[in-house]
């Protein structure tokens, strides 16, 4: 009988893995994604660094960035993998959401709006920009997939409504966003010293919202104890950990709400007077929030929101001896147009 070669030693010990789980017991490795989204330097990229225990300075994020953490599920186990995606420029370049949002990666995708509470004339527009683009996005994913995994869309429609109970008095009343979502409200050190009546409007607002999306919602700054917080959540929808139970609505504190345990009841009417209400014409409960929000909020003009499209001339971005050298093509690209232009006109004259 013949030896045995290197090349069956090495298939029969990946066999005898397959078959007794020397890698982790059989237990698979897990992968989930999370996609942060919301307010341009609204602290995305500092949460992010928190959840993964990496000790570096945030810095701006540039259109689209990737990174990812692991985690261990128990002592000698495979570590599960969690992939972090963060879209910058705020609701300027909606676009992009479309590229880590797949039919592949969507039944283990969730969302983590970040909205900066102490820009409460932005938050409306980014948070329905931003919401409305990727709601779409995945609808049409969802729409895909189930013309080839009509199991897996209806396993995600369940999933939709899993975190809002059954016996829940709202249920008729809210449009769950179709993959799990977390709305984080930052720089809360800034917004808590904002008047009285302005925070009662942004908490019951932001309340309403996500109650009616299905979401979690919570804010955070700068502080270790919320920032701890905030972590546990995350590592809920990357790794799976146990979800808090913990509620705060008291707009004096950091609200902490985990989804399914708020309601309409709780939560009360648009904070507006009666005589009011019948003034501002609205279509939908959503529609009258917003009307509501704006009023005391006025979103700014419409010149005043529209992003630079080009990140190469967005200021935080400078560099100055990359600038110049932009400048100078950008120079040389204009003197060229003008001379191609007389050379076709003096051919045009010619003939």
């Amino acid at each position: 009988m013949p030896s045995e070669t290197l090349w069956d030693i090495a298939k029969a010990e990946v066999d005898k893995r397959g078959n007794n789980g020397s890698e982790g017991d059989g237990v698979e490795i897990g992968e989930k994604s999370v996609f942060f989204i919301g307010s341009k330097n609204g602290g995305k990229t500092t949460i992010i660094l928190r959840c993964l225990d990496r000790d570096e300075p945030a810095k701006p994020t540039l259109a689209l960035e990737y990174t990812y953490g692991r985690r261990a599920k128990g002592h000698n186990t495979p570590k599960d993998i969690a992939h972090f995606w963060e879209l910058g420029g705020g609701s300027s370049l909606l676009d992009l959401i479309s590229i880590p949002i797949t039919s592949d990666t969507l039944r283990t995708f969730s969302i983590v709006l970040v909205l900066d509470l102490s820009k409460p004339n932005d938050l409306w527009t980014t948070m329905e920009n931003l919401l409305q683009a990727t709601k779409n996005h995945v609808d049409k994913v969802i729409m895909k997939l189930g013309k080839t995994h009509s199991k897996a869309t209806s396993e995600m429609r369940q999933k939709m409504w899993s975190t809002m109970p059954k016996d829940h008095p709202d249920r008729e009343l809210i449009d769950p966003f179709p993959i799990p979502l977390v709305i984080i409200g930052s720089k809360y050190d800034i917004f808590q010293d904002f008047d009285s009546e302005k925070r009662k409007v942004i908490c019951k607002t932001l309340r309403f919202v996500a109650h009616y999306y299905g979401a979690s919602l919570m804010f955070t700054s700068k502080s270790e104890a919320l920032l701890l917080k905030i972590r546990g959540v995350i590592n809920q929808l990357a790794f799976g950990i146990d979800k808090s139970k913990s509620i705060c609505v008291d707009q004096n504190k950091p609200l902490f709400i985990t989804a399914g345990l708020d309601s309409l009841c709780q939560i009360g009417a648009p904070p507006v007077p009666d005589n009011d209400i019948g003034k501002l014409h609205a279509h939908s409960p959503m529609e009258l929030w917003k009307k509501v929000y704006e009023k005391l909020f006025p979103p700014k003009s419409i010149s005043t929101l529209k992003a630079t499209k080009d990140p190469a001339r967005d200021p935080q971005y400078a560099e100055s001896e990359v600038d110049e050298m932009r400048v100078q093509k950008d120079q040389e690209l204009e003197q060229y147009k003008k001379n191609s232009s007389k050379t076709w006109k003096q051919i045009e004259l010619d003939s």
